[in-house]
């Protein structure tokens, strides 16, 4: 029976082969014999010009003539098959491709698999403890046993890193519930499959909800009841808020008194509300909109709710992290985007941040805000080399971008007149809080409307007259994200 020739088949998507050599041939006869794949080559491209067609199917040009092809031939599908391409010129060969807006694939060489595969086991069994250049502090007052035993307990933004890792250690403390909200469904799910190895998604302990809107959260409050609040939604990329602050004040702040002033109506007995090392003497909208946060559980921590909240460091580890992009970087070949050579954090694991935030439930009182004691910065450099060393990556290229737009080269845990006091953990730290502004529930008010109407420069210049030592980063939406850097900077 004669094979059908590729001009004879109609159907499959159109694809453009990239590469007219022996791994293009092999890909072409696979094809050719498995249309189940669904993949109608209609081209190559190649820059030997004395190939012409390979089974039939012409060469439509040379590798820069990528982008007319795709055109001209209404291309679905690219896929670069020449697995000898350096690392450097296959991502820039890729980058072009996805830029036409075509799907783009590519072989990689058999060697190239394998030592990708090999670097991945490396990646997952890189401790992120050996990381610190210190010693990790594991806390976990035995109070927080009293605290959470017997009770119903709702964690908020449950979906995210430091939500799911919460969930997971408050399920080892008995509560007589546990309820996980979040906005994102898909987070949701991921959740339910870490915490029971399935996800159904169909029990009462899962809540769609949304911060923001006052009117659910109440329905939640009213249909659970919680004694105990973990308060971890929140936008927390640093360059997305200096880009759209509206979204920022809308969720860091309104959708924090939003959980705060229903906890308090409910009679919730403990909030914890986690923030940022960005909200000490913040030049961010981040650092801004989350040191109102802290501000607004201070007004409220009063009566019955014992309310706190919670600075992190960056948390190693965490979905989208510096480490988790870097790692991405490496794989691929790239240098590793860094924003300045000098450029320090404080860094902590996710099992540290949470035992932190489990920790100050206890010892809430009055709205003060604690702090792990997370011993000195790091420069995210001598970070980044440290992981290179653990990955077997050797001579890592850095390319330095240049802080972005509220950015600080060193960030601190506690403002200039913060006081800082110990607590009965050695390894927390905790702040008394300022007397707040006679025109604090009027400035939030003001900060909604603005917020609502979508004026970026009143809603900085609200938060600057709230927050004191404030200073907004000058930022140009039209002009983008300043700087180049993947990472998100986050707590």
């Amino acid at each position: 029976m004669r094979r059908a020739r590729w001009r004879d088949q109609g159907s499959g998507l159109a694809t453009l082969i990239v590469g007219a050599g022996s791994a293009a041939r092999t890909l072409m006869r696979d094809l050719r014999d498995c249309p189940d794949y669904g993949l109608r080559p209609v081209g190559l491209l190649d820059d030997d010009p004395g190939i012409r067609a390979v089974y039939g199917v012409p060469v439509l040009g040379a590798l820069a003539d990528m982008r007319r092809v795709v055109r001209e031939r209404r291309i679905a599908v690219v896929v670069i098959a020449i697995p000898s391409l350096p690392p450097a010129s296959l991502s820039r060969l890729i980058r072009a491709a996805a830029d036409t807006g075509a799907s783009v694939s590519y072989l990689p060489s058999f060697l190239a698999a394998m030592e990708r595969a090999a670097r991945a086991v490396d990646m997952r069994g890189v401790s992120y403890r050996e990381l610190l250049g210190r010693t990790e502090r594991r806390v976990l007052e035995p109070a927080v046993q009293a605290v959470l035993s017997g009770a119903r307990v709702l964690v908020t933004g449950a979906g995210g890193s430091i939500g799911q890792e919460l969930c997971r250690q408050i399920r080892s403390h008995d509560p007589a519930s546990l309820h996980m909200l979040d906005h994102d469904e898909s987070n949701m799910h991921t959740l339910q499959l870490a915490l029971y190895g399935r996800a159904l998604l169909d029990s009462s302990e899962i809540i769609i909800a949304d911060i923001r809107d006052e009117t659910r959260i109440k329905q939640v409050f009213a249909a659970i009841k919680p004694d105990v609040v973990f308060h971890a939604a929140a936008h927390k990329h640093l360059p997305l808020l200096e880009r759209y602050p509206c979204e920022g004040v809308k969720s860091n702040v309104l959708g924090t008194r939003n959980v705060v002033r229903t906890s308090l109506a409910s009679g919730t007995a403990r909030l914890v509300l986690i923030s940022t090392d960005k909200a000490a003497e913040p030049h961010s909208i981040l650092g801004a909109t989350k040191r109102v946060a802290e501000m607004i559980v201070q007004a409220n921590a009063c009566g019955y709710t014992r309310a706190c909240s919670v600075r992190f460091g960056n948390v190693l580890g965490s979905r989208g992290s510096l480490l988790a992009v870097v790692a991405e970087q490496m794989e691929r070949g790239e240098p590793v985007t860094i924003t300045d050579p000098d450029v320090t954090r404080f860094f902590m694991t996710v099992e540290e941040a949470v035992g932190l935030v489990l920790s100050a439930a206890p010892m809430a009182e009055f709205g003060e805000t604690f702090v792990l004691d997370m011993g000195e910065p790091v420069r995210i450099v001598d970070l980044v080399r440290r992981y290179a060393e653990h990955l077997r990556v050797p001579d890592v290229q850095i390319h330095f971008t240049g802080l972005r737009p509220g950015e600080k080269l060193h960030e601190q845990l506690f403002s200039a007149d913060e006081e800082c006091l110990p607590t009965v953990s050695p390894a927390i730290w905790a702040t008394r809080p300022h007397r707040l502004p006679d025109d604090f529930a009027a400035s939030l008010d003001k900060l909604r409307v603005a917020a609502a109407d979508g004026d970026d420069t009143m809603v900085r210049a609200l938060l600057a007259g709230i927050v004191p030592g404030y200073h907004p980063a000058r930022y140009e939406r039209d002009r983008g994200l300043a700087a180049a850097s993947p990472y998100p900077d986050e707590f």
